[in-house]
């Protein structure tokens, strides 16, 4: 198989200019998808010292059916990997991310429109973050100052690799910005019961943002996974330093962490102010009750008036 990767002409000249360079990249036969341990994947290195490769990560939606896109030949799995017609790789994830490596823009935007079948719930605007890999030869994998991903060779796996980190930071972004939007909500109310001793909201409406913690709950740990190591780890351990480096990099164990708290402050406030609210609700009924015995009674002991 044969893949087309697109290079930056110079440093100086942006990711629009590209050098088209073919390269041999044979494909993993076996069931896991990706090369057998010492027999990676490689990507032939150019003559050059460096390599720059751009890398286009987006989140298209919240999910992304990778089975029906694959085909019949994707160039790995777990997570999937496919050529892009027009130049470049996609890796694609099941939580609706997709990060691409060395495509033009114009080849980018057809692949992405072929797979809009592909994507539960889009996303009106998709969200996107850019980066750039470096390839050296005999050097040590890192990030440097300028924010460059510094690799020793372009294989799949480590593309797999850094595409993982890549959709998990996108994804961490997401869930900031949308549990941001959700404490801005809560705060009135929280200063609405320190001030009048009443909350002002409605048991719907807090109902509500509960359904919003829980179900960024379930994406963070049961889809995306974003405290955890890839599955790609346990096929290629000697890559385990590199992610850790990337993950130090993107800072996604600090910011998971840092969204589990929140998430746990929003819960917990919801949850007091869900209380609160019920217990008023449940006074409220007691009062009508008492009302009604007491109307009972009265209608009862005007029926029993001499007269009647």
């Amino acid at each position: 198989m044969f893949l087309t990767w697109i290079k930056a002409a110079t440093a100086a000249l942006a990711a629009n200019s590209f050098m088209s360079e073919t390269a041999s990249v044979p494909r993993a036969d076996h069931a896991g998808g990706a090369a057998p341990r010492g027999s990676p994947s490689v990507v032939t290195p150019a003559e050059d010292s460096a390599d720059l490769i751009s890398v286009r990560a987006l989140l298209l939606g919240e999910r992304l059916d990778t089975r029906g896109i694959e085909g019949a030949a994707p160039l790995a799995t777990a997570p999937v990997a496919v050529s892009i017609p027009g130049g470049g790789i996609a890796v694609l994830f099941r939580y609706g991310a997709a990060v691409l490596f060395a495509t033009p823009r114009d080849a980018a935007d057809r692949f992405l429109a072929s797979i809009d079948p592909f994507v539960t719930e889009p996303l009106l605007i998709p969200e996107q973050e850019e980066a750039q890999l470096v390839v050296r030869a005999d050097t040590d994998q890192h990030v440097d100052a300028a924010g460059n991903i510094i690799l020793r060779e372009q294989t799949i796996d480590r593309l797999q690799l850094v595409a993982d980190v890549l959709a998990k930071s996108l994804v961490l972004a997401h869930y900031e910005t949308g549990i941001a939007a959700i404490f801005d909500r809560i705060e009135p109310l929280a200063a609405a019961l320190r001030k009048k001793g009443r909350t002002g909201a409605r048991s719907r409406e807090l109902l509500h943002h509960i359904g919003n913690v829980l179900a960024t709950q379930h994406k963070m740990v049961g889809r995306v996974e974003t405290g955890e190591n890839p599955e790609l780890l346990w096929e290629h351990p000697e890559l385990e330093r590199l992610y850790m480096r990337l993950a130090d990099e993107y800072e996604l164990r600090d910011r998971d962490r840092a969204l589990d708290r929140k998430l746990d402050v929003i819960s917990r406030t919801v949850e007091t102010l869900l209380g609160l609210v019920q217990a008023r609700s449940s006074i409220r009924v007691e009062w009508y009750i008492l009302l009604l015995i007491v109307a009972e009674l009265v209608l009862a002991a005007y029926a029993l008036l001499p007269g009647r």
